[in-house]
């Protein structure tokens, strides 16, 4: 047992537990703090101003809005599809990636749920956006675009919030009973809600975190839908089309699968991980963001075959965006998302930590082309003429951009500082049943 502790969760546990952590996380968390610093200056802008401050116009009423938050989305879903099913399937890769993967979906939905309300203009109004009797019986419009995302961020955030805490109460026991100073001692011990290893527990965790994974896997189905079709049901010739929907999921979760490789790959370097995340892991999170490419080069492909056999109207706003002024968007979300992956077709550069983190961030890039192309290059031509009008974004909506980059790398952080960054209850019951 002794061996067992050393070997498993003595590893794991000392990182959170440790008083001071390495130069190199704190400089990381410094960056992310600046950006999030970022952050705080544009939505101050934004506030203040309004959403003059940035470059939309008509017909580009949402410009880097909508773009963010459907990229944004696109990680949460990949990621917590990819952690549901492992935890369904009882994988043997789940004791690697499915901590940090639900953190990531976490984290992806917090950054998605705040475009919404910076677009409304008057974010501190946001609650207008609830169906609550008003006095003056001004409804909420159900038909708005807006209140769809509320209660889909609010389900996901909420869905995977349970999803990741329900996993880490072992560990929080664990980290209770480890703690040396009695407010850490506190902090876990409320946080694991009296968690004694019995076999009562034991049940009634497994039941609960089972079924908040099969919770998590309609409503991935349910937030990526809902995206898709707010794009769908409008008129704009290049958005009126049923396949969206699965190009958003397919291209989600090869970007989900790509930010957990690139997280895994950071993780196995930062924190001396390589037992836990081996390279055996790292071969078939690889194998998965290969596939995963394959299918959303495909779906790009199929788009250029669906829109010739559409309507005129449909087809010309497609080639526009394919051939016109934003083409090389698509172009690079092509190179970023599919051909960089290819890559992975090689076993040494599946098991390199410097290649998974370079396709890591490669795919997401590329999905964000993607959506750029899909927002703002299939806008750009309506039914009128006289609607065809160009888009630029300001320094404003590039800074919401990057400071939202930068909250997701401060959370992040954050994580690995104070939760286990890979789970010890896993791995402790996968060597039980190796021995046995």
């Amino acid at each position: 047992m002794a061996s067992e502790v050393s070997t498993f969760t003595t590893p794991i546990a000392d990182a959170p537990l440790a008083r001071r952590f390495s130069p190199a996380w704190r400089l990381a968390l410094l960056a992310a703090g600046g950006l999030v610093g970022v952050l705080g200056l544009t939505l101050a802008v934004s506030w203040v101003m309004g959403v003059g401050s940035w470059g939309v116009n008509i017909p580009f009423v949402w410009g880097f809005d909508l773009t963010n938050y459907a990229w944004w989305i696109g990680i949460a879903n990949g990621a917590s599809l990819f952690a549901a099913i492992l935890v369904l399937r009882r994988h043997s890769l789940r004791t690697a990636v499915n901590r940090f993967a639900e953190a990531v979906a976490l984290s992806g939905a917090i950054c998605a749920g705040l475009f919404p309300i910076i677009h409304l203009g008057r974010p501190w109004l946001f609650y207008w956006v609830f169906p609550y009797p008003a006095t003056y019986e001004v409804w909420p419009q159900f038909r708005s675009t807006l209140t769809w995302d509320l209660w889909g961020i609010l389900t996901h955030i909420i869905v995977l919030g349970l999803l990741w805490y329900v996993g880490l109460i072992p560990d929080f026991a664990t980290m209770r009973d480890r703690a040396r100073s009695s407010r850490r001692q506190r902090i876990y011990g409320i946080l694991a809600l009296g968690w004694r290893n019995s076999v009562r527990h034991w049940s009634y965790h497994q039941t609960a975190y089972r079924l908040v994974a099969v919770l998590v896997l309609p409503l991935l189905t349910m937030m990526q839908s809902i995206v898709a079709l707010e794009f769908a049901t409008t008129l704009v010739p290049d958005w009126h089309e049923t396949r969206l929907p699965l190009h958003f999921v397919a291209t989600g979760l090869a970007q989900g699968l790509a930010i957990v490789l690139l997280v895994a790959a950071l993780l196995r370097w930062g924190l001396s991980l390589e037992q836990h995340i081996d390279d055996r892991d790292l071969d078939l999170l690889g194998k998965l963001v290969l596939a995963s490419a394959l299918v959303a080069g495909y779906l790009m492909l199929d788009e250029v075959a669906a829109a010739y056999l559409s309507e005129p109207s449909e087809w010309t706003a497609t080639r526009n965006r394919i051939t016109g002024e934003y083409a090389g968007y698509f172009l690079a979300a092509l190179v970023f998302s599919v051909v960089v992956p290819q890559l992975l077709w090689f076993r040494a550069a599946r098991v390199s930590v410097l290649a998974a983190a370079y396709v890591g961030v490669s795919v997401s890039l590329g999905v964000w082309f993607d959506r750029f192309s899909i927002v703002i290059g299939g806008a750009q031509r309506d039914y009128l003429p006289s609607m065809w009008r160009s888009y630029a974004p300001t320094l404003v909506e590039t800074g919401l951009l990057v400071g939202t980059v930068g909250l997701f790398a401060a959370l992040l952080l954050l994580f690995v500082r104070f939760v286990p960054a890979v789970s010890m209850f896993e791995t402790r019951h996968d060597e039980h049943e190796d021995r046995a």
